[in-house]
Order: C-alpha cells, then structure tokens, then sequence
C-alpha cells in the first residue's frame, strides 16, 4: 500500500512548490516520540471506569482515540469531573477504527445514559471525528462537540501518519468507512482544540476551517497530552467552559468538586494542645 507523504499542491503554488507546512502530517519521528511520551503516564488510567462526577453535574461522553480506551481517557475523565461534570465513559472498549455499527451503539449509549439534559460529547483524536458525525446521527441528544486533536479536516490520506495502521486495523480504506460520512459542521456547537507540537495530526487538519467548525483554540501539548498532560487538561476544561458560555449565552451550571487540602501534623498538635489549655 502506497502512502502519498503530502497532497500535490494544485494551481499557481504547485509551480514554486509552495505546500502550507501546517497541511502536512508529521514525520514518523513524530508518532515514535507520541508513544515514548505517553508510557510513563499509563498508571494513570487505572481506577474505576464508571461515571465520575457530581451526580446531578451536566452529563458529557468522552470517546477516546484510535487504539485508546476509556483507561486511556481517565486523566480527561478526571479533570471534567472535577471541574463539576459528570463525566462518562464511551464503555465500547477499545477503539479499533470504524465500524458499520459505532454511530448506532454510540446513539444507543447517549440514551442510556438516562439524563433528560442534553449530552456534551468530548472527542479526542478519532474519537473527536465519531463526536461530529455523532452529533450529526442525534443532533437532539448533542448539547456541543469538543474535538481534541482530531484530523477531521483536509486529506485523510496524508493529514496524520499512521493512515497506512489505521487500514490495517481497522480494515478498511480511510475514506470508505462502513457507514456513511456527512460531511461539514454538525448542526450543534463545535470547538475544536489542537497543538502545533502535535506529532500525529496536521495542525490545520485538527484546527479545521471557518466552515467546518464554530470555534478553534490552539492548546501548547502533544497529541497524547489532551488525553493524560494535566496541565493541558485544565486548559481543555477551561477552553470548553468559555466556549459554552459563548455559544449559550451562559456559563454552564457547574460545581466543582472541592479538594481537601492535607492538614498537617504540626497543626494537628497545636489545635490539641490549644483545646487541652482551654478551662
């Protein structure tokens, strides 16, 4: 199988060689460099996989990446919660590409979760692309999208580097998948997040055009770190809040989880003693 490294630049550009770098998927450097970064931090993804949360928080479904899993997407998963969703997995297992039944059990998920509120969907990565097309199947269910470095735009042959595993995986050509595709914006908010130092995706696959999505923040971190750098992650959550009260004309009603700060020893020795000298 013949991977095309860049598109053939068409018209007056095309004579000076001219191809905009943001346009082109990243070396396979990138993707080596992807994987090394992210194995030091898979602890992270163990815990208890149901929803986290407050339980009465607006309800919003991360799907993870291709090949990702919703240990995958834990540290995500957290930092939402923390932020006062409630925080659900996509429980599909591992994401191994499209299939002709995704948008159907990804609909029947939606209904499962049983809140009559409608469902903010975060995709990352291939995630993200399941995430519109989702919100295209059920726009009635999908309160806004939120893709994280997802190549939903451009050249699917040559907007990422690993096209040539994802066929072999998935076992199909990337643009015949087993369902149909609708193309444009879906018919809800769309924010789409991405990284220049992305070493997967294209930036301008992952940043998108003005038709294609409603809005598209730039986040300093690699394609793995919108999954488990939390640092990034609280840029991601803080990026979503913005955008809803944008497109909502309100903030989202949030209460985030408080975290108990440690009390130390010394302190507990002084409150002791100071009741102790109390007549």
């Amino acid at each position: 199988m013949k991977w095309d490294r860049a598109p053939t630049p068409a018209g007056p550009e095309a004579a000076a060689g001219a191809i905009d770098p943001d346009a082109l998927a990243p070396s396979g450097w990138g993707r080596f460099r992807e994987v090394a970064w992210h194995l030091p931090r898979m602890l992270s993804g163990l815990g208890p996989l149901g929803p986290r949360g407050p339980e009465d928080g607006p309800p919003v479904l991360v799907i993870p990446g291709f090949l990702g899993t919703d240990r995958t997407t834990m540290d995500l998963r957290r930092a939402l919660a923390r932020a006062g969703w409630r925080a659900h997995p996509w429980l599909l297992g591992i994401n191994m590409g499209a299939k002709k039944d995704t948008l159907t059990l990804l609909c029947k998920r939606l209904r499962g979760l049983e809140d009559p509120r409608k469902v903010l969907v975060v995709g990352w990565s291939l995630g993200g692309m399941f995430a519109r097309q989702l919100a295209h199947r059920c726009p009635d269910k999908v309160r806004g999208v939120v893709t994280l470095a997802s190549p939903f735009s451009g050249d699917l042959k040559t907007n990422t580097n690993v096209r040539e595993i994802y066929e072999r995986v998935a076992g199909h050509d990337v643009n015949r998948p087993p369902f149909p595709m609708k193309p444009g914006k879906p018919p809800v908010p769309t924010l789409a997040l991405w990284g220049r130092r992305d070493g997967i995706v294209a930036p301008s696959a992952a940043r998108g055009l003005a038709h294609e999505v409603d809005k598209a923040v730039e986040i300093d971190t690699h394609h793995m770190g919108f999954a488990v750098y939390r640092p990034a992650l609280s840029r991601v959550v803080a990026e979503i809040r913005t955008f809803l009260t944008e497109a909502e004309g309100k903030p989202p009603e949030l209460q985030p989880m408080a975290v108990a700060a440690p009390i130390s020893s010394a302190r507990v020795i002084a409150d002791s003693i100071a009741s102790e000298s109390q007549p």
